[in-house]
């Protein structure tokens, strides 16, 4: 008799702790984030060429990329399965933990006169929306300062193939420049630091 009330004891304290617990509780940003390292880096500091660095960008930015991924709106090779995988809540626990991180250049081999003439580029034409030579997360269009020169050609040749939505603005200023210029103003932007 004695073993059924401590066996009755243990259940309803099992079920007073349990109760307490959440159903279904939303793992946080870093542990969201982590999952991310395989492409993007630890912390979303990238270490491979054809990836971004997401470390530093603006939540907005992400959760609306994110977002785009998930509905199918902005064509992947891999982001558009992944990110059918997270909740709306997930995505915004991840936008606000890579908000949070530090972004990290990485050093790469880069032609000091394009780099020069892709300067005077990003005035002319890229300076209006992309702040800070590229570096300002929060002007919500993604950081491009730092980041791998391999996927800055990439995007480009994505939003001019047409594989990639351009907004308004961005195409006009596109359509005025040559591909010698979108070379120097990509090599400009994987200049900073």
């Amino acid at each position: 008799m004695r073993h059924d009330r401590t066996a009755v004891g243990m259940l309803l304290g099992s079920a007073l702790v349990l109760g307490a617990l959440p159903a279904h509780a939303t793992p946080g940003g870093a542990m969201l984030g982590n999952t991310c390292a395989g492409c993007h880096g630890t912390n979303g500091v990238s270490m491979g060429p054809a990836a971004p660095s997401i470390a530093g960008m603006s939540a907005t930015y992400f959760e609306d990329t994110m977002l785009a991924y998930k509905k199918g709106e902005r064509p992947s090779t891999i982001m558009e399965r992944l990110a059918k995988g997270y909740t709306e809540e997930e995505i915004k626990a991840m936008a606000k933990f890579f908000a949070e991180q530090k972004p990290v250049p990485q050093p790469q081999k880069l032609d000091a006169a394009k780099v020069k003439e892709g300067e005077k580029v990003y005035k002319d034409s890229c300076e209006t929306c992309h702040d800070d030579n590229g570096r300002e997360p929060d002007d919500d269009a993604g950081i491009l300062g730092g980041q791998w020169l391999p996927y800055l050609t990439y995007s480009m040749e994505d939003f001019i193939s047409g594989g990639r939505d351009m907004p308004k603005r961005m195409t006009k200023k596109v359509k005025e420049l040559s591909p010698a210029q979108i070379e120097a103003v990509s090599q400009f932007f994987a200049s900073q630091k």
